[in-house]
């Protein structure tokens, strides 16, 4: 089923979605020892140490995400748990599912507000910063935008 979004939601979707398919294509062609290889293990990072652990972190915040999003309107929907796998074939389905996962979220809900003013009805998360729903889209596509990055630098030995 294809949903057809306009403005700001499209354009969030569609850049979502550019940044998920350019990391998709750094990690393509990885073999599992390259992804599961520590490439940083002095980081107290526990998220950032191989490609394995910062893609499984890219893929939980991103479902992360949508469910602030979800909880915020009162759909207590509990938060996916972290999964990690050895090939980048998994990582591939992982990540498009994340991306279905929240196009799925704005098909269901097409009339949302994306920006709020008040402070009072903008999303808190875990990490204490304070976003409306298209600050929060816009943090998510950074996030794999500067995770792309970092397994990039990993790759060529650039940490």
């Amino acid at each position: 089923m294809s949903q057809e979004f306009t403005g700001t939601i499209r354009t969030l979707l569609d850049e979502y979605k550019k940044a998920v398919n350019e990391l998709i294509a750094v990690i393509k062609p990885l073999s599992s020892n390259e992804i599961l290889i520590i490439r940083d293990d002095k980081t107290t990072d526990v998220n950032c140490r191989s490609v394995q652990t910062i893609l499984t972190h890219v893929v939980y915040a991103g479902y992360g995400y949508t469910n602030f999003i979800e909880v915020h309107f009162g759909n207590e929907k509990e938060r996916r748990a972290k999964q990690f796998f050895e090939n980048a074939n998994e990582y591939v389905e992982d990540l498009n599912g994340m991306l279905e996962y929240c196009r799925n979220f704005f098909a269901e809900n097409p009339g949302i507000e994306l920006e709020e003013y008040d402070p009072s009805k903008k999303i808190l998360t875990n990490w204490g910063q304070v976003y409306d729903i298209d600050q929060l889209m816009e943090h998510a596509i950074v996030h794999v935008l500067k995770h792309r990055r970092q397994i990039q630098r990993f790759l060529s030995s650039q940490v």
